[in-house]
């Protein structure tokens, strides 16, 4: 979808790319081979955790940053941030809380994730948010988002036509 001057997925990628120096797309090769380098999901239609697990398995390097590409909001400086804070932590998730629930498309990842994922998917559990009580987890809470300068709306992504129609919106009054 196309979002001011580039597709929500190049914005995406651009950004992390931005925050780590590298982006890999986890979806349809067929879909999105065209994009960039690519990881397949080994458990197609199992959701966000699939995804995630997807990308863990494939990686080669200890701490990940998983987005979403429906976040067109988030800054650079809190990727950086999140990343920076997951370094610091031997925490295995770094994961943001903001308008009550977890952020698990705005996350950093230790690769060693990929094993646990792969077990709550094998055991058909496809929810990522109770594997947070499973393993060591650092959240970012409201107010230390707000302590460093962070809006929560940076987590606002696009689910329904009138998020969308919001968010172009906002864009236009930048």
């Amino acid at each position: 979808m196309q979002f001011g001057q580039r597709t929500l997925l190049e914005h995406a990628l651009e950004l992390a790319r931005a925050a780590t120096g590298d982006a890999w797309i986890v979806g349809s090769a067929e879909r999105f081979a065209s994009f960039g380098p690519l990881v397949e999901d080994i458990y197609p239609g199992r959701g966000p955790l699939a995804g995630i697990q997807a990308a863990l398995a494939g990686s080669r390097t200890e701490l990940n940053l998983i987005l979403a590409v429906d976040m067109p909001f988030l800054q650079l400086d809190f990727l950086h941030y999140l990343i920076a804070r997951a370094g610091a932590s031997p925490a295995q998730v770094v994961v943001p809380r903001a308008d009550g629930g977890f952020q698990p498309l705005c996350a950093v990842y230790r690769k060693d994730l990929a094993e646990v994922a792969r077990r709550s998917l094998e055991a058909g559990k496809n929810k990522i948010d109770p594997l947070f009580t499973e393993v060591q987890t650092l959240i970012i809470e409201p107010p230390e988002l707000e302590r460093n300068g962070f809006a929560e709306d940076m987590f606002r992504n696009l689910n329904t036509e009138q998020d969308w129609q919001e968010a172009k919106q906002k864009l236009a009054s930048r």
